[in-house]
């Protein structure tokens, strides 16, 4: 029989439920009879944030909220000129600026 690897078990766990506290992931773990310490609890939540699959925010003082990442979505066409026209229109407001940059890149 082959073991999955931790950091899977806890990301399949979070992606069933879709979101839950640390408490009840620690809970849940144990019901699936993978028992460890806190220290590589906290660990293997850290590297899931890293990799950009989970979301841990804070409640409270001790308390978690773990979530799957959302994935950005592409950009639709008319928020990214809605966004370049924006850009382009702050910029215009520091117009000895913005060339002062351009003369200097050059």
């Amino acid at each position: 029989m082959t073991t999955m690897p931790l950091r899977n078990s806890v990301y399949e766990i979070v992606r069933n439920s879709g979101s839950m506290t640390d408490s009840e992931l620690s809970k849940a773990l144990i019901k699936a009879g993978i028992s460890i310490p806190e220290d590589e609890f906290n660990k293997t939540l850290l590297n899931l944030e890293i990799y950009g699959l989970v979301k841990v925010t804070w409640l409270t003082k001790d308390e978690r909220r773990i979530e799957i990442a959302e994935k950005e979505e592409d950009e639709d066409e008319i928020e990214k000129q809605n966004r370049e026209n924006l850009e382009k229109e702050y910029e215009a407001g520091f117009p000895g600026v913005v060339q002062d940059i351009q003369e200097e890149e050059e």
